[in-house]
């Protein structure tokens, strides 16, 4: 018993001290957000609080961003991102798993090796795919990378994978064809991965950096992300009107996070994988 009662309590004091780590640099953020430049630029490491809390970095803030438009495009491209890729990856991880054709396994070798080629590649060619369909600065153009995703298929594939045979076959004795059986029995069972797709859609497209600042060089369209990155000078950092621009970006995130906690928790028990 008191074996158990101390590898307990070291389990925790571990997990507690990984917790706290993992909120430092969120605190940090915060606490920077209301100080002066002056503090920020202060080797002194015992100068964490601010002296006096500097409210007008909120104000100088939304005045140079125009916050509602970059919400609007941040959230209208994530939205699109998540309909188009859980969409496009429940149909063929659904092709992949269970129906029988040929080329199956030289396509689905193609799809892993997408993911294991780095992103950077694709973007030269999907620029001009984009410049061709003039879709540059708008949302659409955002979107487009993000319309067929490899790892959701991949995801989707496996999750069909694990589900018993013996559901097609019931179904087809009821007299079900193939998109019956997909959209009445085998999708609804694989809610679950969709969720773990949506979420790390979510969070991978919201955090996107490069290809918003090269498909929308307007600021009129661009993201929160893309905002951000060019509030940096090139000369001269304002570190407290920089830290409550992304402490005003992660707003939408923590919300979702605190409306959507259990399916997070149980998307990301769910793939296997970490954010």
């Amino acid at each position: 018993m008191k074996k158990k009662i101390i590898s307990n309590t070291i389990i925790y004091l571990i997990l507690i001290f990984v917790s706290v780590t993992m909120l430092v640099p969120f605190l940090w953020m915060f606490l920077t957000a209301f100080k002066t430049v002056a503090e920020t630029m202060q080797v002194d490491p015992f100068v964490i609080i601010p002296r006096v809390w500097q409210t007008q970095n909120f104000g100088n803030v939304i005045k140079a961003m125009d916050f509602v438009r970059l919400y609007a495009n941040t959230l209208g491209m994530v939205g699109l991102r998540i309909l188009f890729a859980v969409l496009t990856a429940t149909l063929s991880g659904y092709a992949f798993a269970r129906l029988h054709f040929k080329g199956k396994n030289a396509m689905f070798a193609l799809v892993l090796l997408q993911m294991m080629i780095p992103v950077q590649i694709f973007i030269i060619p999907q620029y001009v795919m984009v410049s061709k369909l003039h879709l540059t600065n708008t949302i659409m153009g955002l979107v487009f990378p993000g319309v067929v995703s490899a790892f959701g298929t991949f995801l989707l594939r496996q999750a069909y994978l694990q589900l018993p045979k013996d559901l097609e076959e019931a179904a087809r004795l009821d007299g079900c064809n193939i998109p019956q059986t997909f959209l009445f029995v085998m999708a609804p069972l694989t809610k679950s991965a969709m969720v773990a797709l949506g979420i790390f859609t979510a969070v991978f497209a919201y955090k996107d950096l490069m290809w918003p600042m090269i498909v929308c060089p307007d600021n009129r369209a661009t993201t929160l992300a893309s905002a951000l990155a060019k509030m940096n000078g090139q000369y001269q950092q304002k570190y407290p009107e920089l830290m409550m621009a992304a402490l005003i970006s992660c707003v939408p995130m923590i919300i979702l996070y605190i409306i959507f906690q259990k399916q997070f928790i149980e998307g990301i028990a769910t793939s296997g994988s970490k954010l």
